[in-house]
This record gives structure tokens, sequence and C-alpha cells, in this order.
């Protein structure tokens, strides 16, 4: 979003609630890229796979009523799943903690000409998992997820897998070829995905490294060669290096030719200096604004900084890329900071700004030409069987995770 278009907009809204509370949905937006991520897949999927009408038809097919017995369910299921009509999958119908979430037998999707049956082998982890599960801040209900009730019922977007069937119209693929990308809910044994949203499995990742390339690198690729403009020689600050988002950016900020330094904790410095990082700060025993380094490009994912320090740290005309922020209230979550950088930026020489990152069947093809290059490997804190989703989603939940967490289904 060009920030001249930020800057009119903002101006325009504060003169009416109506259309600054509008604003405020986009700007929650702005800082959650997850949450846009998964709006566009709610309305391209959601509206003609809508969950009432799904779980409809799930018990309609599983021979599953109110009156069954344990066996007859049993019975029922068995023979679905025998059949290819039946899957076993992560569902809510709530919003809540990890408690919502339950392991049940629901249909396969179904998919369109142009669309993708994907068996998952392994499902990525990230925050907008737990913001949707949640429904928090409130504004990812306004924002078209659903009021009272999630619209979709399987969480998950990253994912790796095998082909199992494709539409009319797919030309890129067949069954039987490892692919990687997004889809609509990973967190089952078998998700559609539009053809576009795939790419062919590099060799030298496993299907949980894969899994875990496409939603951080986008975010990652996206904030620093189109919004932080990143030049060969340029001195890039990578905040948060040793997170999902972090660790990628640290390594595809070297691939396009930065000298990079990333923060993090204690035990994440060798981490991220194995990963490529030419110097790596430890936040807990000094502070990189008060060195004598200043820096061409700034990518923020962590969030909790001021941007009055952040400011020091940029070169005069540097900027400053805001990924994501957590914490927050239960309304609006944690926007203050993302709409004083966009105010801002227009008064200032330096660049203050946030994006959406996008889903790019392009883009996905450059990280994986990344990772056969050498220059791009996923950094796998903790795999979890599928059932065990819901502990996959609280370990991330709590903001200590090293790279990313898989799911292996």
């Amino acid at each position: 979003m060009d920030i001249a278009n930020v800057a009119q907009t903002v101006g325009r809204a504060l003169p009416n609630p109506a259309v600054l509370a509008a604003a405020l949905v986009a700007w929650f937006v702005l800082v959650s890229g997850t949450a846009a991520r998964v709006a566009e897949s709610v309305e391209n999927h959601g509206l003609r796979r809508a969950s009432r009408s799904s779980r409809n038809s799930d018990k309609e097919r599983l021979n599953m009523t109110s009156s069954s017995t344990g066996r007859e369910v049993a019975a029922a299921t068995e023979s679905a799943i025998g059949e290819g009509i039946a899957m076993r999958a992560i569902v809510q119908d709530t919003y809540g903690s990890t408690e919502v979430l339950a392991l049940e037998n629901i249909s396969r999707p179904e998919i369109g000409d142009d669309e993708v049956l994907v068996r998952v082998r392994a499902a990525g982890v990230d925050p907008g998992v737990w913001h949707l599960m949640t429904g928090l801040p409130y504004l990812v209900r306004v924002a078209g997820f659903g009021i009272r009730a999630p619209k979709t019922r399987v969480r998950g977007t990253d994912v790796a897998g095998t082909v199992e069937a494709v539409g009319s119209s797919v030309t890129r693929f067949q069954p039987g070829d490892e692919v990687f990308g997004t889809c609509d809910g990973a967190f089952a044994e078998f998700a559609s995905a539009q053809e576009q949203r795939l790419a062919h499995k590099p060799d030298a990742l496993t299907f949980e490294q894969a899994a875990a390339v496409a939603i951080s690198g986008f975010t990652a690729l996206q904030g620093l060669r189109d919004r932080g403009e990143v030049e060969a020689g340029q001195k890039v600050l990578v905040i948060g290096a040793s997170g999902g988002v972090g660790t990628s950016a640290v390594q595809i900020a070297k691939a396009l030719g930065a000298e990079v330094t990333g923060v993090c904790s204690t035990r994440n410095v060798d981490m991220v200096r194995s990963i490529g990082a030419d110097h790596v700060i430890d936040y807990t025993r000094e502070d990189f604004a008060d060195g004598p380094q200043s820096y061409d490009v700034i990518i923020d994912t962590a969030g909790n900084r001021s941007l009055s320090l952040l400011r020091r740290a940029l070169t005069r005309r540097g900027t400053l890329v805001i990924v994501g922020a957590e914490g927050g209230g239960r309304w609006i979550g944690a926007v203050g900071r993302t709409f004083k950088a966009l105010l801002l930026s227009p008064f200032v020489s330096q660049r203050l700004l946030a994006f959406i990152s996008k889903e790019s069947g392009d883009d996905l093809e450059v990280l994986r030409q990344f990772v056969e290059a050498g220059q791009l490997k996923p950094v796998i804190d903790r795999t979890y069987p599928l059932n065990e989703t819901p502990d996959a989603i609280a370990y991330i939940a709590e903001g200590h995770a090293r790279g990313k967490v898989v799911v292996k289904v």
C-alpha cells in the first residue's frame, strides 16, 4: 500500500467515527499479515463451503446422528474413510482457547476446476492461527472471519504434501507430485488449494521443512525486497531474528547481498549466527539503538519497541518496515504504533512502513529457487502430530519459538 494513500485515508477518516472504525479494521489487518491472507481464502472459498452446510454434509455422509451409538459411529466413519470420503481434521465451531479445537472425522474438501487436492504431510503453524482461533482482538471477527463463530472450521495455511487429485483446468501438477505452498485448512489429512498457490517441493527439503517456507517466506521477501527495497551492500537489522519470519529474513537479506545484523535473546545467538547473520545482538545485554551503527533498513518482527528507539537506529534516509505486533487490548490489539508510524512517515526523512504480505505464485517460485541455491533453509523448532495441534498453537502463543513449529500429518 502506497504511503501517500495511507496518509490520505487516515486523514479523511479522522473526522468520521464510522470511517475511523473501518480504518482500524484495516490497520489491524496490516499488523496481522496472516489475517489478511486467510481473509482472501475465506472470500474465495468460504462462501461456497459455509461451515453450517459443511457440518450438515459431514453428518449425512458419515451417517452420524444424535441417536447413533459409539460403535455405529465408529463403523460408519471407518467405512467412509475406506470409501475415500472422510478425513481426520482439527476443527473448531466457536472462538476460544485451544480447548475449542477437536480432532474429528469430516468430509474431504471438494475441488474446483482450478484446484488441487493435497494429501497433507505437514502443516506450518504461525501466530495468525492463534488469533483466528481465539477471535482476538475482536477486529479479527469484524474483518470477515465471523462475528459469533468462525466462518471456516479448519485452520492452517502453510502446507506440504502430495497431490491426490487435480481439477480439469490444472496443468502444472498431477497425482503423486510432491508440492508445498498454501492452502485452505492445512490441519487435516487433505486440503484444497488453487493451482497458483502451490509449487513443486524442492528435493532438498523434507515435508516438514517445506511446510515452514511459504507464509514466513512471503513476509520476509516482500518486506525486504518490495517495501525495504534492500540493495547489495546495505546494512539490514532484523529484530526478532530467531522467529519464523526473522529466520527467513536473515537468510533472504543475505541472499540479496546485505550486511545483516540479527537481534535475539541469549539462547538464540548461535542459531541466528549459524543461518548467516554477520552480526548478532543479544537484546538482554545491549540495546541496538545505543550502538554506533545505524541501519539502512530495519525489519521489525517483534513489535514491542518504540518508534523513537527504532528511528534512532536508522540512517537519515533509512526505512523501517513493521511486519507485525503482538499484545495490546482485546478490541483492536497493538495497532497504536503502526498508526503513529504511518502518520509520521510523510513528515520525516525516514520511511516508516507497514504492509500486508500477499500470497504469490511468482514469489513462491523465488523462495523455491533460494532453497535450491542453498540460500534459504527453514529452521524447525518443534514438530507435533496432528492430534497435538492444540499444543503446537499454545506453544506458538508463548512467543518463544525458535524458527517454525510444524504439525506432521
